[in-house]
């Protein structure tokens, strides 16, 4: 099967910083570096990275023919990445401190500058049972998502950079909602409901340090405990987690070892600076799993069969 990720693609400007400046604060950076990023293209090269047919929709300026360029050598089809005249490639500023933690400015760019009667054609191809995974840094997300439903794909959300009137408009049309704890958290509070009663069939949720969980109707909550690793850049951590669970997913494996491996792919991710170049290759998982899963106490442990 194939994964079409209809997603951003930036150009990520990243900073080392001793630490978050306040306002009005000028920092002196220890170190810079321009490279692919977008959550879009960052879940793309996750899946592609662990083994899933990838085709990405999306667009660049052309300033950002050179991202589209990296996108492709990662192993992701880029044949209907559309370049667009006089709009300039997405980009994003982003400020990463000693712990790796990160401070992001975005521009949409050519993210947003699609033309909504494009969307048919984007999907042309995609087949019964294939993947579309989607975040909110592209425009006419609810379209795509209510046209992948209703060619009988399945619709993966990654509800960030969060907005609750954007997670309103797509969530009649996902079967599979990922978030972190806090955006998990926002989202409750503004519908008021629990994640089995959202219009989903299931809800996982990242936790970083404290693993991830897997909510669904008729399912008992599934963890997953996160590995212990020291963190050099956070940057694109999720989108690691949620391409890598969508690849998963699309090669047939149950939850658990779908969670199990989108979880320590994560957890390599963030021992490494970048975004889209960070993302662990099929093997090196394949390695850390092989090393035995050190659950926390109290937690259950689920074999896998391979990965």
């Amino acid at each position: 099967m194939t994964i079409h990720c209809y997603g951003s693609i930036n150009i990520d400007h990243v900073y080392r910083v001793p630490r978050m400046p306040a306002p009005g604060e000028t920092l002196a950076a220890s170190a810079y570096a321009a490279g692919l990023g977008g959550k879009g293209a960052n879940q793309s090269v996750a899946a592609a990275r662990a083994g899933a047919r990838v085709v990405h929709l999306g667009a660049v300026g052309r300033d950002g023919l050179w991202a589209r360029d990296a996108l492709a050598a990662h192993g992701v089809d880029c044949a209907r990445v559309r370049v667009l005249d006089g709009v300039a490639t997405g980009h994003a500023v982003i400020m990463v401190d000693p712990e790796g933690e990160n401070s992001i400015v975005l521009h949409d760019g050519a993210n947003h500058a699609l033309d909504p009667g494009a969307i048919d054609g984007l999907l042309a191809g995609a087949e019964l049972g294939d993947i579309v995974l989607l975040q909110n840094e592209t425009a006419h997300v609810p379209a795509v998502a209510e046209a992948a439903m209703g060619r009988g794909l399945e619709v993966i959300y990654s509800a960030a950079p969060f907005d609750v009137a954007a997670a309103r408009a797509v969530l009649p049309f996902v079967n599979m909602l990922v978030l972190n704890a806090l955006e998990a958290g926002q989202l409750r509070a503004a519908l008021g409901v629990t994640f089995e009663d959202l219009p989903v069939e299931s809800v996982v949720v990242t936790r970083g340090a404290e693993g991830a969980e897997w909510h669904a109707r008729g399912m008992d909550r599934l963890h997953m405990p996160a590995f212990a690793v020291r963190a050099v850049d956070t940057t694109g951590a999720g989108d690691c987690f949620a391409g890598s669970l969508a690849a998963m997913l699309d090669a047939g494996r149950n939850p658990a070892e779908a969670m199990r491996y989108a979880t320590a792919a994560a957890a390599l991710q963030v021992t490494r600076p970048g975004a889209a170049a960070a993302m662990p290759a099929r093997a090196e998982v394949g390695a850390l799993l092989a090393e035995g899963w050190r659950a926390s106490p109290g937690s259950t442990m689920w074999p896998m069969s391979g990965v």
